[in-house]
C-alpha cells in the first residue's frame, strides 16, 4: 500500500475515523502529513476492532477523526423589527 497525503485522505473520508499505518508527522505543527490508510469507517469501534489485525506490519499507527460536519448545527432565527411610530 502506498502513502497518501493528508489532504487527499481528508477529502476521501469525510466524517470518518481513519486508521493510518506509518504516519508521517510535522513535529513543529504536531500534525499528520501523510500515511497509509489501513481502515476507515464512521464507527470508531469498528475501526479499532477490524483495523487492529491490519496494523501488524507497521511500526507506528495513528487513529484520528476527520470532522467535516460542524458539531453543533443550530438553526438561526432572524427577526426584522420595524420601529413603532407613536
Amino acid at each position: 500500500m502506498k502513502k497518501i497525503g493528508i489532504d487527499d485522505i481528508k477529502k476521501s473520508y469525510p466524517d470518518e475515523w481513519i486508521l493510518l499505518g506509518n504516519p508521517e508527522m510535522n513535529v513543529q505543527k504536531q500534525a499528520i502529513t501523510s500515511g497509509v490508510v489501513l481502515y476507515h469507517n464512521p464507527d470508531k469501534r469498528e475501526v479499532c476492532y477490524l483495523g487492529k489485525p491490519l496494523t501488524k506490519d507497521y511500526e507506528k499507527v495513528a487513529l484520528f477523526y476527520n470532522r467535516v460536519t460542524p458539531r453543533d448545527v443550530k438553526s438561526v432565527i432572524a427577526s426584522i423589527f420595524s420601529p413603532v411610530k407613536q
